[in-house]
């Protein structure tokens, strides 16, 4: 896969941050920190990790999807019906 440099640079940071988050939560978790303040952490990584999947849907649909519903629609629909269904499970 050849991802745009801008993309892939946008990507890169998100899972800079993300790596960030995590490694905070572990340290407040080995810190005995309160429970509501470990579980906001792991919902803002949550949401961070939510913002890298929009950033990989969206490249996807603009380029590989439109090249494979113009060839095989049958797969592009499957698989993108497929990872709906593994994103609201």
């Amino acid at each position: 896969m050849n991802m745009d440099k801008s993309v892939k640079a946008q990507a890169q940071k998100r899972i800079n941050i993300i790596k960030g988050q995590l490694d905070g939560l572990l340290k407040m978790i080995e810190e005995g920190k309160y429970c509501v303040d470990l579980l906001n952490q792991s919902l803002a990584i949550q949401n961070s990790i939510k913002s890298l999947d929009t950033l990989l849907l969206e490249r996807h649909l603009k380029t590989h999807a439109v090249d494979q519903f113009q060839h095989d629609a049958d797969k592009a629909s499957k698989e993108l019906l497929e990872l709906f269904k593994r994103a609201h499970r």
